[in-house]
């Protein structure tokens, strides 16, 4: 009888602290990791708004046939000089992936006819077009 308690024993120190030791290194791999991830998520989410930004700005100028003002512009009905209404040309303005990110994206127009939209966040600046 004696014999068979010695062998129900449980785990020894050393097994939970190599256990616990295992679980510490897979950690320390996965949180950097995890941290990547994230950030490559709010960098495409950015993409995207400014790309849905791009398309809906050019749709205001090919009605208007200029640029709009403000990004804020393209969430409203806009009439061209011929009479013609048009628009919403987005629903609302997107907001940033972060408050890292800013509060909003920046536009700016040029004097050559071009615009730019851009954000920048998590080390990275997009922009387009």
């Amino acid at each position: 009888m004696r014999s068979m308690r010695w062998n129900a024993r449980g785990f020894t120190l050393i097994e939970l602290m190599i256990v616990v030791a295992i679980i510490g290194v897979l950690v320390s791999i996965a949180v950097p990791l995890y941290a990547n991830v994230t950030a490559r998520s709010r960098i495409a989410k950015a993409q995207a708004d400014i790309r849905s930004l791009v398309t809906a700005v050019s749709m205001y100028q090919s009605h208007m046939s200029t640029y709009p003002i403000a990004l804020g512009n393209l969430t409203a009905v806009a009439t061209n000089p011929a009479g013609i209404t048009a628009g919403p040309f987005m629903g609302s303005i997107p907001t940033p992936p972060s408050t890292s990110w800013g509060p909003a994206y920046a536009y700016a127009t040029n004097a050559n006819g071009t615009f730019l939209i851009s954000a920048a966040g998590d080390g990275v600046t997009v922009t387009a077009p």
